[in-house]
């Protein structure tokens, strides 16, 4: 049934040249991502970077970091460079202003001109941002040594870089529109999917290398069973989690016009497990590179045989990746940040009249205030599963690191932000391929087969 519905897909030209079209999209950024700013040294770079993940640097933790998320590499120090975060970091700016500016929602309400203003604004932040941040990163690598001494001190060089860092990112960032018109799925989104995949083939590389029955200092075969037990186990997990839907029954008032009475069905009102999705993972990855980096910066001041040495040195060790402060307080964060998301986005009291406008309501609780407060409970309570498994899935990879002694290329396909990206990108292209199979009567990935055509899917009987 798969095969056939695969072939189904290629049967239909307009979704054939969609794919196409988003699969060569996809080949021109993995194209842009090996080309090289002028003057840095790659050789240096790459030698910094190798000695910086030896010894568990914070920068090294850093560039790792973006290069999950973000579709670019700092370790190379591409055009591509900071891949598509500036655009993401610039989007969620103003996600979260329109839920506190009654200015700014005001215009995201006002329909495709209002979206447009604010799409508008978002690429000017972009910039920006791009602008700022490959100042950041010239001067860091130029600190380092990495830049070669005759174009380290040319004003010129500094411009190119800048612009050359801030063009890329704009490059991607129209890459993923054109994906959005032209192609299937959506373009950001696959873009970082393909910066994440891009690491499977060294992952499945350093397994190969590392496996050897006979030495039990190496990868053995219940080691092996144990990373493909745990990636399908994961995977399936992320799947569940990323659908699962608390659903609240919601009736339809009655009218009666006449001799005939309308309304009166039943329907349910979904509520996301997950409802922030990846996003406060990001959020305490992000804050968690904060306190690596100060307390290592103060270890490297702070004068030998002090207590604030001692202190400071403890800090240093202490919150390191992997280590379990670290872990504690990570788990803290993506907690935090699981409930300050749905503060932000989930409004109960707009939920409640909405649907006393359109004539609805939660059977057992009168419209207004007391479904209000009842839709917050349940997300309250939800969103405390949703945060656990968050949690569970942020820090897997690096208990598996750290205990199996498995190198962080591997263990980011157990868990983490990547993984969360990659389910659920692969979820909705999958999703949206479904629906065009659909709409022209082929069998999809989840129907029947008869011949070429198949039934369609059933919903739920009333």
């Amino acid at each position: 049934m798969f095969f056939q519905a695969l072939a189904n897909v290629f049967r239909i030209p307009e979704l054939r040249t969609k794919i196409l079209f988003t699969l060569g999209m996809i080949v021109v950024y993995r194209i842009g991502y090996w080309i090289p700013l002028p003057g840095v040294s790659q050789e240096q770079l790459a030698s910094f970077f190798s000695l910086a993940k030896a010894e568990g640097n914070a920068a090294s933790r850093a560039a790792e970091y973006v290069a999950i998320f973000s579709g670019g590499s700092f370790s190379q120090s591409t055009i591509f460079g900071l891949g598509i975060m500036p655009y993401i970091s610039a989007s969620i700016i103003f996600q979260l202003l329109a839920s506190v500016s009654p200015a700014l929602k005001k215009i995201q309400q006002d329909g495709p001109s209002g979206r447009q203003k604010i799409q508008e604004w978002t690429r000017y932040v972009t910039i920006g941002l791009c602008i700022v941040q490959g100042f950041a990163w010239l001067s860091f690598i130029t600190s380092q040594g990495i830049v070669y001494p005759q174009w380290a001190h040319n004003p010129l060089w500094w411009i190119m870089g800048i612009s050359a860092l801030t063009a890329g990112t704009v490059f991607l960032m129209w890459l993923g529109e054109q994906i959005d018109k032209y192609g299937i799925g959506n373009g950001i989104s696959m873009i970082i999917m393909a910066g994440i995949l891009a690491g499977m083939p060294g992952a499945i590389i350093w397994i190969i290398n590392n496996y050897d029955p006979t030495d039990t200092s190496k990868l053995g075969p219940l080691g092996l069973l144990m990373i493909i037990a745990g990636f399908v186990l994961v995977v399936a997990g992320s799947v569940v989690m990323t659908v699962a839907q608390r659903r609240i029954p919601i009736q339809q008032a009655k009218h009666t016009r006449g001799r005939q009475v309308f309304g009166g069905q039943r329907s349910y009102l979904p509520l996301r497990v997950n409802h922030g999705g990846v996003m406060p993972i990001i959020f305490a990855s992000s804050l968690m590179i904060f306190p690596s980096v100060l307390f290592s910066a103060l270890d490297s001041s702070a004068a030998d045989g002090t207590m604030w040495k001692v202190m400071v040195s403890w800090m240093s060790t202490n919150f390191n990746f992997g280590e379990y402060p670290y872990v504690v307080f990570y788990i803290i964060m993506v907690y935090f940040f699981s409930y300050f998301w749905i503060t932000v986005q989930f409004n109960p009291e707009e939920m409640s009249k909405q649907l006393r406008d359109h004539g609805s309501f939660i059977p057992g609780l009168r419209p207004g205030p007391r479904t209000a407060e009842y839709l917050e409970n349940v997300m309250e309570r939800i969103t405390y599963v949703g945060a656990a498994f968050l949690a569970i899935i942020a820090v897997l990879p690096m208990v598996v690191n750290r205990a199996l002694n498995i190198d962080f290329t591997v263990t980011q396909f157990l868990g983490g932000t990547g993984l969360l990206i990659v389910v659920s990108v692969i979820m909705d292209f999958v999703q949206r391929i479904e629906a065009n199979l659909l709409m022209r009567n082929y069998a999809g990935f989840l129907g029947g087969a008869d011949g070429e055509r198949g039934p369609r899917l059933r919903g739920p009987r009333s």
